[in-house]
């Protein structure tokens, strides 16, 4: 904000100084002006428009003010977005080291912090507890781990433990605690062992996984309810640092729990440590390898190459037909204008096409939010590629969305606040709050319901007090105010809106169309090639979100997603064709639905993913999936649905800027 003030301030002195010395009365000489744009003939307003903008002509002073106010707020907003970027990047960049980087040297029997995380549901991701929620051996001392925000936002709370791992320190066994286990405890043991509880652990920031249990059928084919009472670390060093883990239970040693009478555990655990070549720098490719096995990788490639070319064949075809038809429309109307017969097609609606669609404030709105989704998600797709979010680090990744997110708020606000003037609105506050709630309003009202449904469940998903002040703050503090710097930037902007025809006084009359022509046809047609660019890639996505799975190759995401942007943009444009075609000229909510139709048939994915690849139960699961895919799919509605207006508003400006209209 110091530099908001300062920047500005330098700017009005400057322009003060400059306007003392230009004459007031007399038209500017060319030596004097400012700009091309002052020096300029008057723009005559076209006549298309039925109500032009009323008040009184401002001075040139006061204009000039507000261009250089719009230049102020895009430096500010550029300050604003390079300084708190590179937070974002550090902080995305060390969101997962528990540790110092000297922190990482040890020496012979020095304590090496093993901290436990969570347990859960194998199947259900979403559904983890406390550590100790389980009548695990607990320390008197329990100390907890402080995390930064996307770890909460993950769902970690790292507490520590009583295994003492020392550095190449063998131990063939040691108890951890002995504790007798009663009917409630034991109740809560085989709930676990019954719904494939797994625990994750840290140690020295790898991370580590084990079942609590297993279910084993005897001769009599009754199921028994066995716990693991025996853990074994075999962890390999190089030289002064820890390089890789492994865990292991004792299905020798595990305990029969399946009766409710009470029963005397013992908990121990054992340790080896191995050398290995492997250097620290290299510690996370083991994690990497992991994500997908040397078959499974080249039966992914074949499938991702196969589906890019079927679309892109599907695009060119299509490209093809459709400027084999313009060529023949544009040869056609230079005829009749010779001839001057009737006009028919997309031609005869040439003075209702550049008509502005009804809820501009809205239409607005949704540009400008899908604008900013879009640049969002180039944004994480940068830092993927440059290595920010490694395996089992997704904390990062909630960071990056939520500080960029913040940061590219100007982005919304600018952009809808200048179609919206460019349109004629007036009310510009109201768009501007329009603006900030369009996206963060539905994932605020999902968010409180599956935080209550998380709080029922004493789950660590439930962000805990702190946590939801700190982002309601990064709200009211850095997005709203960038939005309305950005809507203030825009407003101030005085570009025109570019239409190559005027548009009539009165709109002409649609005509009958055939059912395939509506709306809801249109869109299922409009999102079901996009989708086919990517439903591939859904399950890998789908298996990292919502499982077990690691997901790394981002260069193929990316590849995918720009075939995404492009296939989207092609499409739309097709359909705007032949829905001018057929003289319906109300293609401007069209080419933002048909755009995002691609939105809807993800949200349906989610079904057939839900039912049919993943074993999710449970009302907390279902109401995370099914609610946070929902803000997921309205995100890419928006996002394909600005790019398919922008896509559809540059074809149109094309083809009319190509005839002659009267």
């Amino acid at each position: 904000f110091f530099l908001f003030f300062i920047v500005l301030s330098f700017e009005r002195t400057t322009t003060r100084a400059l306007i003392v010395q230009v004459p007031s009365s007399p038209p500017l000489a060319p030596s004097l002006c400012l700009s091309a744009r002052a020096c300029a003939a008057p723009v005559v307003p076209s006549s298309r428009r039925e109500v032009q903008p009323r008040g009184r002509k401002e001075a040139p002073s006061q204009s000039l003010d507000m261009a250089i106010m719009g230049r102020a707020t895009w430096a500010v907003l550029f300050s604003f977005c390079s300084f708190f970027l590179a937070i974002g990047v550090q902080a995305g960049g060390s969101a997962r080291f528990l540790l110092g980087a000297r922190d990482h040297r040890y020496q012979e029997a020095e304590l090496v912090p093993l901290y436990a995380n969570k347990v859960g549901p194998f199947h259900n991701p979403s559904e983890t507890y406390h550590y100790y929620d389980l009548p695990f051996c607990k320390p008197s001392n329990l100390k907890h781990k402080s995390e930064d925000l996307g770890e909460v936002l993950e769902g970690d709370r790292m507490v520590t433990t009583l295994y003492n791992v020392s550095f190449k320190i063998d131990k063939k066994e040691e108890k951890l605690c002995s504790v007798k286990l009663e009917p409630e405890q034991l109740q809560k043991f085989r709930r676990a062992v019954e719904q494939d509880y797994y625990y994750q652990m840290f140690f020295d920031d790898l991370p580590l996984w084990g079942f609590v249990g297993k279910i084993q059928a005897d001769e009599r084919r009754e199921d028994h309810y066995f716990l693991f009472t025996h853990v074994h670390f075999e962890i390999f060093y190089n030289e002064d640092r820890v390089i890789e883990i492994g865990v292991g239970t004792g299905s020798d040693k595990a305990v029969d729990i399946t009766k409710d009478d009470s029963v005397d555990v013992d908990f121990t655990f054992s340790v080896s440590w191995l050398e290995t070549n492997i250097t620290f720098d290299h510690r996370m490719e083991k994690y990497q390898k992991y994500s997908f096995l040397p078959q499974h990788l080249e039966i992914h490639w074949f499938s991702i190459i196969n589906s890019c070319v079927t679309v892109l064949l599907l695009t060119g075809f299509l490209a093809t037909i459709l400027m084999r038809v313009l060529k023949n429309d544009f040869v056609k109307y230079t005829k009749e204008d010779e001839e001057d017969p009737e006009e028919t097609g997309w031609k005869y609606i040439h003075g209702d096409v550049f008509r502005f669609p009804p809820q501009r404030n809205l239409f607005a709105a949704v540009i400008g939010s899908g604008s900013q989704l879009l640049v969002l998600m180039l944004c994480i797709f940068g830092l993927a590629l440059v290595g920010v979010f490694y395996p089992y680090n997704r904390g990062a990744l909630n960071t990056a969305c939520l500080v960029i997110y913040a940061l590219t708020a100007g982005i919304s606000g600018y952009v809808s606040a200048h179609l919206y003037r460019q349109m004629g609105g007036e009310k510009w506050v109201r768009n501007l709050l329009l603006t900030a709630s369009l996206f963060c309003g539905p994932l605020f009202l999902v968010f409180c319901f599956n935080n209550s449904v998380a709080i029922a469940y004493r789950a660590t998903a439930a962000l805990p007090f702190g946590t939801i002040l700190i982002i309601a703050v990064i709200w009211a503090l850095v997005t709203f105010p960038l939005t309305v710097l950005g809507g203030i930037a825009g407003k101030n902007n005085k570009g025109e809106f570019y239409a190559p025809c005027r548009t009539n006084k009165y709109p002409r009359e649609i005509p009958a169309l055939p059912w395939y022509r509506k709306a809801i046809p249109q869109m299922c047609m409009a999102g079901f090639l996009p989708f086919s660019a990517i439903y591939i890639e859904l399950y890998y996505i789908f298996a990292s979100v919502w499982g077990h799975k690691i997901y790394t190759i981002y260069s193929i995401l990316f590849i995918v997603f720009i075939i995404l942007i492009i296939v989207t943009a092609f499409i739309t444009v097709a359909l705007t064709y032949f829905q001018l075609a057929v003289e319906d000229h109300e293609w401007w909510w069209r080419s933002v639905f048909c755009g995002g139709s691609t939105g809807f048939f993800i949200f349906g994915y989610c079904f057939y993913y839900y039912h049919a690849r993943s074993d999710m139960t449970g009302l907390m699961q279902t109401s995370f999936f099914f609610g946070y895919m929902l803000c997921a799919c309205y995100a890419f509605f928006l996002m394909l649905g600005a790019v398919g207006f922008r896509s559809s508003l540059l074809f149109v400006r094309h083809i009319y800027r190509a005839i002659k209209c009267e």
